[in-house]
């Protein structure tokens, strides 16, 4: 039997960090679950995995947000960086944590025909 994937797309930036959490948490007990996560950023999303953006993210008793991006990764999450978004807001290819990878729009687009479900932020 195949996996069940699911694909959590982030559009909220740092600018609005009680929206970056869910993405995060919701893809690691995915994997716990045994489906397939991908977390794909695009637009304002990018910022979140910009390097050195998500260790400045913590909020009420939460961990910060970089310990919770690597609880994911260390669950088996992907994180995809959508290319022209980083084009749109003058990012570089190196500004990223390692765990992501830069892809282009028609990966965004596979993924979702691929997916069980798609989930938005």
């Amino acid at each position: 039997m195949e996996k069940k994937k699911i694909l959590y797309l982030q559009t909220s930036g740092v600018d609005t960090p009680e929206r970056t959490y869910a993405p995060f948490i919701l893809a690691a007990t995915a994997a716990a679950m045994g489906i397939e996560t991908t977390i794909y950023f695009l637009i304002k999303g990018v910022t979140v995995v910009k390097r050195g953006e998500a260790e400045k993210i913590k909020l009420g008793s939460f961990p910060s947000l970089k310990q919770v991006m690597d609880q994911a990764v260390q669950a088996g999450v992907k994180l995809e960086v959508c290319e022209q978004s980083c084009q749109l807001l003058g990012l570089e290819r190196g500004d990223f944590v390692d765990q992501a990878k830069i892809v282009g729009a028609a990966t965004l687009n596979d993924r979702v025909l691929e997916a069980d479900a798609v989930v938005c932020f």
